[in-house]
């Protein structure tokens, strides 16, 4: 998405927080973050790392030389989970071993002993709730509360030169998120034709308590991406630290009705 949107060859996209800060300090891509898909707030569902019932793992410590699972290496959900463990007085570079399952192999590699500790996210998170076996260890909200995962951002290029444009667009994600919050049958039924997970498996978190959080009329959590900047620049995942208001158009951000 990042290199694309460098190219011209996207005038938005949807964007994580840690892909977005490289894109600007790497690339000197200049965008607004003008709406906001998903995230994590107290009572939501928080990305966790799992191990099995019977594993003698019972503190974050204890995985101290242990094989940890992610999604990817270099995954924005890492920068949390580096300073928590850091808290737990363990070194991430060093007193773990790092490896990369994604996120639809994770629950496979904890029950096979692939890794000791695994990352979960849904929809997987709740197959493998439904199977039983495994026991959360710890979550990214145990370390920070306040996050963001999916964003939509825009180039500032087009922006400026399209304003009518891309207000209709951030209107259109507006109205999205609220059709998409108010009617969850049908909800269900899109989700089900968009990635073909079965309704019966969606049916036990989406828009539920155990899902991630929508903020109302898809409105940027700008407060959560300044806290992700922050992580970020502290475990040295980016070079700088960097100011959110940059990204931030003064009229044209969701929800916009």
């Amino acid at each position: 998405m990042v290199q694309a949107m460098l190219a011209g060859a996207l005038d938005c996209s949807t964007q994580a927080p840690l892909s977005l800060a490289n894109g600007a300090l790497q690339g000197n891509l200049a965008t607004y973050i003008v709406a906001q898909h998903v995230g994590e707030r107290p009572g939501s569902f928080s990305v966790y790392w799992a191990v099995r019932e019977d594993s003698p793992i019972k503190t974050v410590a204890d995985i101290k030389g242990k094989s940890v699972g992610t999604n990817v290496f270099g995954s924005g959900i890492l920068g949390p989970m580096f300073l928590l463990l850091k808290k737990h007085g363990l070194d991430p570079q060093n007193d773990i071993k790092l490896v990369e399952t994604g996120f639809p192999g994770s629950e496979d590699a904890i029950r096979t002993g692939r890794v000791d500790v695994g990352v979960l996210n849904q929809p997987f998170a709740a197959r493998a709730e439904a199977k039983g076996g495994l026991r959360k260890l710890f979550s990214l909200a145990d370390q920070q509360p306040n996050i963001v995962h999916i964003m939509e951002v825009c180039r500032k290029e087009f922006v400026d030169k399209n304003p009518d444009l891309v207000k209709n667009y951030v209107r259109d994600l507006t109205a999205g998120m609220k059709y998409a919050v108010a009617d969850r049958t049908e909800t269900l039924k899109v989700v089900n034709e968009v990635i073909k997970a079965p309704i019966e498996v969606l049916d036990t978190y989406l828009l539920k308590s155990n899902d991630f959080a929508r903020e109302p009329g898809a409105a940027p959590n700008f407060a959560g991406i300044q806290a992700m900047f922050d992580t970020y620049a502290d475990t040295g995942m980016i070079k700088q630290k960097l100011d959110v208001s940059q990204f931030r158009h003064p009229s044209i951000v969701a929800p916009i009705e």
